[in-house]
């Protein structure tokens, strides 16, 4: 019993930053709330306390899924879970507020509530994946390695999160020469690729030099891209029936950083990469046990049997 209230109240912990991501997806929209915002606002600039936290908000409802189905089993096939989880329940379902009204603690659990979890999650880790309503950019330095370097990780690490990356940006410097600028594109490839002018952090900049700047010419056709260009970009996911293969787009990433799991019944595989986790369900022509892996030109191949 106490290792069960253990394993319980981690994974209640787990929420936690999922209530952080609900604040975040009310933002863009994704649960339908303050939709009349969308006719006061042409674009919504996000600006988080770091990148690594606002990827780990991105990606709170994935990881959020994987302690709900814990909980459910949980709940739904021992005496102890049946017996606390009408609480934990009532308890997340307050917390998310999925209704204004006050929760019955004597209403029978129902499958139906779980599901609407379930579907809410998803439809809140969807809106992030829609460039249309929700656009990273990768910002960097070119003439900085780390900064270079940086940005490639991020691009993969925005991928685990379960969202899409629309660009990339460079900041531009007298002393980069062509053959740098095409060695640097070539590393992000297939993203479409602009450069700013430097703004400096003394001062106020003056924005109508700043728009009128020839540098700034890509960067505004780059963010005025149509969404729909989203759909030549290397997909993150993308399964062979013919082959029984998966292949996940992970670029900077190393082979040695990332691990692969397989559970429910070889349904899914658990992707870990850097801190983020990603689930992938497999279409059922694939599903099976994992037969092999590969990593090369920053892709992970799967192999099922």
């Amino acid at each position: 019993m106490r290792r069960w209230l253990e394993k319980s109240w981690v994974c209640f912990l787990q929420w936690i930053p999922f209530l952080q991501y609900m604040h975040f997806a009310r933002l863009v929209g994704s649960l339908n709330v303050n939709q009349t915002n969308k006719d006061k606002f042409d674009i919504i600039v996000y600006d988080g306390v770091s990148t690594d936290e606002t990827l780990r908000v991105i990606g709170a409802a994935s990881k959020a899924r994987l302690y709900l189905k814990y909980l459910r089993n949980l709940a739904e096939k021992t005496d102890l879970g049946r017996l606390a989880g009408p609480s934990l329940l009532r308890l997340v379902d307050e917390s998310l507020s999925l209704n204004g009204s006050k929760y019955n603690s004597n209403r029978k659990m129902s499958p139906e509530i779980w599901d609407s979890l379930e579907r809410m999650l998803m439809r809140g880790s969807s809106a992030f994946y829609e460039p249309s309503r929700f656009g990273c950019y990768l910002v960097m330095d070119p003439n900085i390695p780390t900064s270079v370097n940086s940005a490639l990780r991020y691009w993969g690490c925005t991928l685990q999160a379960g969202a899409q990356v629309s660009g990339a940006v460079g900041i531009s410097s007298p002393s980069f020469n062509e053959e740098s600028l095409e060695g640097v594109k070539k590393n992000f490839l297939p993203l479409p690729f602009a450069f700013i002018p430097h703004l400096s952090i003394s001062y106020p900049p003056e924005w109508n030099s700043v728009m009128l700047n020839a540098v700034s010419h890509d960067a505004r056709t780059l963010f005025s891209l149509p969404a729909s260009l989203s759909n030549s970009m290397t997909p993150p996911v993308k399964f062979d029936a013919a082959e029984k293969s998966v292949t996940l787009f992970m670029p900077g990433f190393d082979k040695s950083e990332i691990k692969l799991y397989q559970y429910r019944g070889g349904s899914e595989l658990l992707v870990e990469a850097g801190d983020q986790r990603r689930v992938i369900c497999l279409p059922t022509k694939i599903q099976g046990k994992v037969g092999g892996a590969k990593f090369f030109d920053r892709s992970l191949v799967i192999t099922m049997r």
